[in-house]
């Protein structure tokens, strides 16, 4: 039974835990806050205290996977920008683990494209080789996996779905981010002439109007056909480029999916031809609060 030690470093927390290769068991599970760590100024060396820890406990484990949020160089060893952890940008992260742990192997990776790897191989969904992957949260993010790897692109930073134009001479993301898309709820609200069940306050909530719309509440079915309006448009230029027709959605706001897909559907069905529509897949991410994790363990697999 193969075991992998999988990182999930976050701008709040630095998950991580032994995950078993064959079913994706999660055991010895650690979480510590990222902010300590940070004003340490000895980021790097605390993260190789945790892993060090777990080694000596899990011997077996020769392989470590590592997820991180933002831009890292091609070679996939050196963070470039980590906007949620400025102080660790230009960290040599894999060099500096290996002279540290010589025996054991180091795989770094985006988080969100590690998160959309996580899906193939630990997913609950049977999932082709060749997938677009796209989380919904504070930001809008992505990734595609070509032949069961990450497309990195030409600078290794590929797929950021967020920041490709969209309505209101704004990018995606700062039209359904977490913040915008409650921005855009309440600014309809207040134009809203029927009955809704959302306040009026300015203080609708993402789990409030998913609840709303769970119950048929037209208001909230129409802030998320306006959201899927975007998305799709989104995901329009990503199938066209790329050639892929399975869409996984995940991240914290796939929790709207259902209520979102018509709008998605409509888009998609608009814009592209027979071809693509033939073999076209929208599905919700399965492994939820894991991905992360499970996502970086599964940067170990050959």
């Amino acid at each position: 039974m193969e075991q992998y030690l999988g990182i999930d470093v976050g701008g709040t927390n630095v998950k991580m835990g032994i995950v078993d290769a064959t079913n994706g068991r999660i055991s010895n599970f650690y979480s510590h806050d990222t902010a300590s760590w940070r004003t340490s100024g000895h980021f790097i060396e605390r993260l190789g205290d945790a892993i060090a820890l777990q080694l000596v406990e899990h011997p077996e484990v020769r392989r470590v996977g590592i997820g991180v949020p933002g831009l890292i160089t091609r070679d996939r060893t050196t963070l470039i920008e980590i906007t949620a952890i400025p102080e660790i940008d230009g960290m040599k992260v894999v060099p500096d683990l290996k002279k540290r742990f010589p025996q054991h192997e180091f795989f770094l990776e985006n988080d969100a494209n590690a998160a959309a790897l996580g899906e193939y191989y630990f997913g609950e969904d049977k999932l082709p080789e060749d997938y677009i992957f796209v989380t919904l949260g504070t930001g809008v993010g992505g990734a595609a996996i070509i032949d069961k790897k990450v497309f990195k692109g030409g600078g290794g930073n590929a797929m950021e779905p967020g920041h490709v134009p969209s309505k209101h001479q704004r990018v995606l993301e700062r039209n359904i981010g977490k913040k915008e898309l409650l921005d855009m709820a309440n600014e309809m609200r207040a134009a809203f002439q029927g009955t809704t069940k959302l306040p009026a306050d300015g203080t609708i909530s993402t789990t409030g109007l998913v609840a709303a719309a769970a119950e048929g509440d037209e208001l909230a079915k129409q802030i998320f056909d306006e959201m899927g309006y975007m998305l799709g448009d989104g995901l329009v230029a990503m199938i066209r480029i790329l050639d892929i027709t399975t869409i996984l959605i995940g991240g914290g706001l796939s929790a709207s999916f259902e209520y979102i897909l018509p709008a998605v559907s409509e888009r998609l069905k608009f814009w592209l031809t027979p071809y693509y529509l033939k073999t076209l897949s929208v599905k919700r991410a399965t492994l939820a609060n894991d991905a992360g994790l499970l996502g970086a363990a599964s940067l170990c697999f050959d």
